[in-house]
Formats: structure tokens, C-alpha cells, sequence
């Protein structure tokens, strides 16, 4: 019996400790090299009124190159400001052991497209690619995130990084905050 019971433990043990396989939306290898993205991941949802924001997140590797790819979405049936990135724009994240770990955007200005949708609702679409910072990367493995700062052309916006995000545009729960210390090592 007791050999039984060691056993059940540590199968429930190896199964709760388990890494998740990585998902790729994209995953190519060819002759000219090799490229793969991970799935967008919703890391900040704010909605307020007729006005909702999103933040995604997704890893990807280009010939052993990981990067982040941020995709930020605003929907509103009131003018939509532009916040555009440009080669100073960066990404910080406030680790909860304190650390603060820099993203770096790659230098290409990209202020989004504005998508008139129906009932007056426009849509802003606008996705920056940042590049890590080889002394900060480890730490991204080894802390949740608390807050992100994302600095923009002419701008800068705070967000909360949540354990727990319950997404009201499609009943998801997601884990932001432990978003790189799960992922990173899919580009790795």
C-alpha cells in the first residue's frame, strides 16, 4: 500500500511541476533561416465605458534572436489618440524582487492603423517589436512582473500587472504576471 501512495504522489507531483508545451502561431524553418512566434497573450484589458484597451503580448525568435512583440488594441466610439512608437520607445517592467528589466524598440516608427468599424466604433491597431537587454533577460525567468511601463513617442502609460485576469471580451483567465517566467523559454 505504501509503495501505491509514494507513487500517486509523485505523479501528481511530476504533473503539477510540468512545463506546458510551447504554442507557435507561427513556427518556420527554411533556407533562409528560422522564425517562430508564440500565440498573442492578453496581458492588460481595461474597459470603461464604450472604450476598451488591450495590451497582448507574444515571443519570437528570429534566427536566435528573441524579441517581444506588444500589440496594444483600442476600441471606442470617441477619437482615439495615437500613441506612437519610435527608436526611443522602450518597455520597463518592475519585477516583484524589484528589479527593473528594460525593453529596447527596434528602430522603426509605427503609429498604428485606425479602423472605422461598424455602429461608430473605431478600432486602433498598433504593434511595436522590442528587443531584451542580455543582462535583465535571466531575470524575466525568475520573477513575476508587478507593473509595465510602456514609453511612447510623445507619451507614456502605466499598467498593473495582475496574477489573475478574468478577460470580460472572452471569459479567458489569464496569468500576466507570470507571463515570461512560463513563455521564455519558447525562444530561447
Amino acid at each position: 500500500m505504501k509503495p501505491l501512495i509514494t507513487l500517486t504522489f509523485f505523479l501528481l507531483t511530476l504533473t503539477a511541476f510540468a512545463q506546458k508545451p510551447c504554442e507557435y502561431s507561427v513556427n518556420v524553418n527554411d533556407s533562409i533561416g528560422t522564425y517562430k512566434i508564440t500565440n498573442e497573450y492578453l496581458m492588460s484589458e481595461k474597459n470603461f465605458g464604450a472604450t476598451n484597451n488591450y495590451v497582448f503580448f507574444s515571443l519570437a525568435q528570429t534566427d536566435g534572436l528573441p524579441t517581444l512583440n506588444l500589440q496594444l488594441i483600442q476600441k471606442s466610439n470617441a477619437f482615439i489618440k495615437a500613441n506612437c512608437f519610435d527608436k526611443n520607445s522602450k518597455v520597463f517592467l518592475q519585477l516583484e524582487n524589484g528589479k527593473i528589466v528594460s525593453l529596447i524598440h527596434i528602430n522603426q516608427e509605427n503609429c498604428g492603423t485606425l479602423i472605422h468599424g461598424e455602429k461608430n466604433i473605431d478600432n486602433r491597431v498598433n504593434t511595436g517589436i522590442f528587443m531584451f537587454i542580455k543582462d535583465n533577460y535571466e531575470e524575466l525567468k525568475n520573477s513575476p512582473i508587478q507593473l509595465m511601463r510602456i514609453k511612447y513617442l510623445t507619451d507614456t502609460e502605466d499598467y498593473i500587472i495582475k496574477a489573475e485576469l478574468k478577460s470580460e471580451m472572452n471569459g479567458k483567465t489569464y496569468h500576466p504576471n507570470t507571463y515570461f517566467m512560463e513563455n521564455i523559454r519558447c525562444v530561447e
